[in-house]
């Protein structure tokens, strides 16, 4: 069956529940949401192709790879599967850079390290950049990226889109899953109450961020009830996600 890529179908059903769930927990303003999506495509002087994000990952198995702690052990699968698509988190970026993995897509909604996001900017990877209430005064950074495309977690706007998700995180699962991954298997995805060293939470805000992530969590959790095959994870356990060993990924990717 073939995707039709407008605005009006780009967010998967049942998200604005899901959004307004999120805003009434943590005390979001929607009118902030998208004065932010607004100022992003402001800003964006045009949207990078989804066919490129179609290319990457429409039928292939997809690594979805956060900050965790758990990140650390998954280095070496991530650099024995060199040629399989990687979507990365923003705040992976320091470690995959220091062990020479490139990644093929970064979302972000900018509070990973500038210095990182500036030099993989100026690349071929593309940035799917996360317009929200609290990065309105990041947001200028994407004039660096070389390959840019916009989202909101609102009403779409724009040239913006809205996939779905929450936390970088989870936002790259739904973008995997709209753009037609044939499986999905998540590394450094941790979502417990340690939170990985390249994460950049500061002490104050240790707090809000797990729960964030325990929002994130949950989120994949109810998106494996709507999709429910293809769906890995090296560290567990995630209801509608099969918890599965490094060396099993092989298996898995055939």
């Amino acid at each position: 069956m073939t995707r039709r890529y407008n605005l009006s179908d780009m967010t998967i059903i049942g998200w604005n529940t899901r959004y307004s769930e999120i805003l009434k927990e943590f005390g979001y303003s929607k009118k902030q949401d998208l004065e932010s999506a607004w100022l992003l495509d402001s800003i964006l002087k045009k949207n990078v192709s989804v066919n490129k994000l179609k290319k990457i990952i429409l039928g292939k198995s997809v690594f979805i790879i956060g900050a965790g702690p758990s990140l650390s052990s998954s280095i070496p699968t991530l650099k024995k599967f060199k040629k399989l698509p990687k979507i990365v988190a923003d705040s992976a970026i320091d470690e995959l850079l220091e062990n020479k993995i490139r990644p093929d897509v970064i979302v972000t909604d900018l509070d990973g390290n500038e210095k990182s996001l500036k030099k993989v900017g100026k690349t071929n990877t593309i940035f799917v950049v996360h317009a929200h209430g609290d990065n309105i005064a990041k947001l200028n950074l994407v004039e660096n990226f070389k390959n840019c495309l916009g989202t909101t977690q609102a009403k779409p706007v724009g040239k913006l889109y809205n996939f779905g998700g929450f936390t970088d995180g989870d936002r790259c699962v739904f973008l995997a899953n709209y753009f037609g991954a044939k499986k999905i298997i998540l590394f450094g995805m941790d979502f417990g109450k340690t939170i990985g060293k390249y994460s950049r939470t500061k002490v104050f805000e240790r707090k809000i961020k797990i729960k964030k992530l325990n929002r994130g969590k949950k989120l994949l959790e109810w998106f494996g009830t709507k999709r429910k095959y293809g769906l890995y994870t090296t560290f567990g356990p995630i209801k509608g996600f099969k918890k599965i060993r490094y060396r099993d990924v092989d298996s898995i990717i055939i």
